[in-house]
């Protein structure tokens, strides 16, 4: 009975959340196309955008840094809203 309560309770949480579904890949190409590295570089100080980026380097970084990730998961939120 605990792990079907878990199970809802991780699927509710999931309908609530707008980036459910949405891969890293497709936000960082979405931003990219959107302000360009240059840009999302103004926006976001990682190196990894302003110092010969690329997509692979980048996917690299902000799958071991949380606190990156989180950084381009707001903007990508932001800019779709606009």
């Amino acid at each position: 009975m605990y792990e079907t309560n878990q199970k809802e309770n991780m699927s509710e949480e999931q309908i609530n959340n707008p980036l459910h579904g949405i891969r890293l890949i497709d936000i960082l190409d979405y931003l990219v196309s959107e302000y360009g590295w240059e840009e999302l570089g103004n926006r976001i100080h990682i190196n990894c955008f302003q110092s010969n980026p690329s997509i692979k380097s980048c996917l690299k970084f902000l799958r071991k840094t949380p606190w990156a990730r989180e950084k381009v998961e707001q903007l990508y939120l932001r800019t779709i809203r606009k």
